[in-house]
């Protein structure tokens, strides 16, 4: 039997938090999280600029910004009150400031928007079909608002229109990947490869990580044509951009290029069934160099266990018919005659699993 986290990391809840926030300081972030108050008080405060008024002065007066803004004092008290009990911020003779613990994580500022953002807008799904998702997950994903966000469909023809939806999902997995990257660059040595290609690698940001470090690597992402275009802008301003490359195409009916001794697929697997899952893994297989390696890094199948969820987790609950366990690749791999299979488990957020494979010669 697999241990509990408390067992596995040899603490509290709160303990284990500190020590993963220690080895991955973003993940900080999901302490102001926690719940739907705590995540709504502290969303109000980033929408309304009081979280920018305060990190302009370093100490704000409350008096001074009722008058500027016309908010009540009853209703100001009342999201000061939350943010203090949340450790967002302190009071000081009428004036209020950051806690030392919460200047350091607004350095994630943008990943402490988009979870909150991600959560409030998934929690209508769960609290109005979390029957369905328990008991009728393909109607639960047929009526689910949140999974529009991601109409992939919208990608292939080029408009105005579709150009901004697909900007606005690619902003969430950007910002996402940013952070997430850091535990697969920890555990795996990109710095043996010498060309990278990327599936569904959306912006470029996971590649664009892997350059960052390893300044002899080059790196292609194959993905769907407004996909490709939207990522050239969000690399081109990087020293990385000359040595990444966007190659236009569906990756389930469409010949990949060849010649890499490394294909990656980070959080993109979980998006289709079991028989395209593996249609893809073939397809990789296929533009693999013998005796490459794939890899595969994906969340795994979601855990309460004791401790329960933080409310920045709600996204990812909606996901949970979809998140695969490490088995299921092995399987896979081991039938397409890969070896030197290995899978190491990483807790960010949540479990996440990093699973290579060397493709036989």
């Amino acid at each position: 039997m697999e241990p509990s986290d408390s067992e596995a990391y040899g603490g509290t809840s709160a303990e284990i938090a500190k020590d993963r926030c220690r080895e991955f300081a973003y993940l900080c972030v999901d302490e102001y999280l926690a719940d739907i108050y705590k995540a709504r008080a502290l969303a109000t405060a980033f929408e309304t600029g009081l979280i920018d008024a305060i990190a302009r002065t370093e100490e704000l007066s409350l008096e001074k910004w009722m008058e500027r803004n016309g908010v009540k004092n009853s209703g100001l008290e009342l999201l000061v009150g939350m943010l203090e009990s949340n450790g967002v911020i302190e009071r000081s003779n009428g004036s209020i400031s950051f806690t030392d613990s919460f200047s350091r994580a607004m350095q994630f500022r943008d990943l402490m928007e988009l979870k909150a953002a991600l959560a409030h807008k998934a929690a209508h799904d769960f609290l109005n079909l979390f029957s369905d998702l328990v008991y009728r997950p393909g109607r639960f994903f047929r009526r689910a608002g949140f999974f529009k966000l991601f109409s992939y469909d919208r990608s292939l023809t080029p408009s105005r229109e579709n150009y901004e939806a697909t900007r606005r999902w690619m902003t969430i997995t950007t910002i996402l990947t940013k952070y997430e990257s850091a535990a697969c660059l920890k555990y795996h040595d990109f710095s043996r490869y010498g060309k990278i290609l990327d599936i569904g690698g959306n912006s470029g940001e996971f590649v664009l990580r892997i350059l960052k470090e390893n300044p002899k690597v080059k790196a292609a992402v194959f993905d769907l044509p407004l996909v490709c275009e939207i990522g050239e802008d969000h690399v081109r301003h990087h020293p990385e951009a000359g040595r990444i490359s966007f190659i236009k195409g569906n990756a389930l009916i469409d010949e990949l290029p060849g010649g890499f001794d490394l294909i990656t697929f980070k959080s993109m697997l979980h998006d289709w069934p079991e028989k395209e899952s593996i249609r893809l893994i073939e397809n990789a297989s296929r533009s693999l160099k013998p005796g490459g390696t794939l890899l595969i890094f994906e969340r795994g199948p979601v855990e309460a266990g004791k401790q329960g969820f933080p409310y920045s987790i709600m996204p990812f609950l909606l996901y949970s018919q979809f998140f695969r366990p490490p088995v299921f690749y092995e399987r896979v791999l081991t039938a397409m005659d890969f070896t030197e299979i290995a899978v190491k488990e990483v807790r960010l957020d949540m479990k996440f699993n990093i699973i290579t494979a060397v493709k036989g010669n």
